[in-house]
């Protein structure tokens, strides 16, 4: 079914952000700039937390995995996006199209099960204390990631596989920077109502599924804290809200694409740089570059 497929489109043609050629090199610009500190950021986390000694601990192996995944995330769309700018004729292969759904979903599956894990990290280390180091031990902490990797990889090759039987036939342009599903199954030359919903309603209800117990696990750290300690309230209160910031910025777009009944072109656009160029790039500033002991970690590491 493959090989029909793209014997009958080989290639989608893709509208990208806008029409002007100056706010495009504006883009360009821009663009470049975010992705070049986001990979340089993430892989720096990565590299800091490996080598360092203090930092092998269940929050930073994490932080690390986090680090990482959202490296390969930014890099699924952006560097497309950014070689675009500076074409006339924008286009996508079938395969590179098929590539960038299993992997934008497998990355930002695993991404929002990972996330839960690092609050439940949280939730250990600060409303059970006296058990964290038997809770959150290295079986376990591997355990966690490899369930966000595996949610993520099931999660996206069950929506590729819909995807590849899908015949396509007549229309090719895809109105964004990047291939996704709810644009590509629209171009499907039969009726796809009833398959859109499932699809949607599955990236949409893991999202949301998520997204929930993310906001359960903040709000009973910061009870417990302000309950239990009033002098560290405030710091609590302001990691906490850095940390619901960041989610709500990843999760948002993907609940809105996928759960909203009426799609408007623009707003999509707008969301969708938000969740595969934005996020990427907050979460290192958030969850790491704010951290007292990654801070301690790059003195060390300058002094040496």
């Amino acid at each position: 079914m493959e090989e029909v497929n793209q014997s009958v489109v080989s290639k989608f043609i893709i509208l990208g952000l806008c029409d002007s050629w100056e706010l495009q090199g504006f883009f360009l610009a821009i663009f470049s700039s975010l992705y070049l500190i986001t990979i340089l950021g993430n892989a720096f986390i990565v590299v800091i937390i490996i080598t360092d000694s203090h930092l092998h601990l269940p929050m930073y192996f994490l932080l690390a995995n986090l680090s990482f995944i959202d490296l390969c995330l930014s890099s699924v769309t952006t560097p497309k996006m950014i070689t675009d700018f500076v074409k006339e004729k924008k286009t996508i292969s079938f395969g590179g199209c098929m590539c960038q759904i299993f992997f934008g979903h497998f990355f930002g599956g695993g991404e929002m099960v990972l996330l839960v894990s690092m609050a439940y990290d949280r939730y250990v280390a600060i409303c059970k204390p006296l058990h964290y180091c038997t809770i959150m031990n290295i079986h376990k902490c591997i355990g966690l990631v490899m369930t966000s990797w595996i949610i993520g990889f099931v999660h996206s090759i069950s929506q590729l596989v819909i995807i590849l039987k899908l015949p396509f036939c007549g229309p090719r342009e895809l109105d964004s920077f990047f291939c996704d599903i709810p644009l590509v199954i629209k171009l499907a030359c039969m009726e796809t109502t009833i398959l859109e919903i499932l699809i949607n309603a599955d990236s949409g209800v893991l999202a949301t599924l998520c997204f929930i117990l993310l906001l359960i696990s903040y709000s009973h750290i910061l009870f417990t804290v302000c309950f239990y300690s009033k002098s560290g309230s405030s710091k609590a209160l302001s990691t906490c809200t850095a940390h619901i910031t960041v989610v709500v910025i990843f999760f948002g777009p993907c609940i809105f694409i996928y759960l909203w009944p009426v799609s408007i072109t623009w707003v999509d656009k707008f969301l969708a740089v938000f969740y595969a160029v934005i996020t990427p790039l907050l979460n290192p500033a958030i969850y790491t570059f704010r951290n007292k002991e990654i801070k301690i970690s790059m003195r060390r590491l300058k002094c040496q």
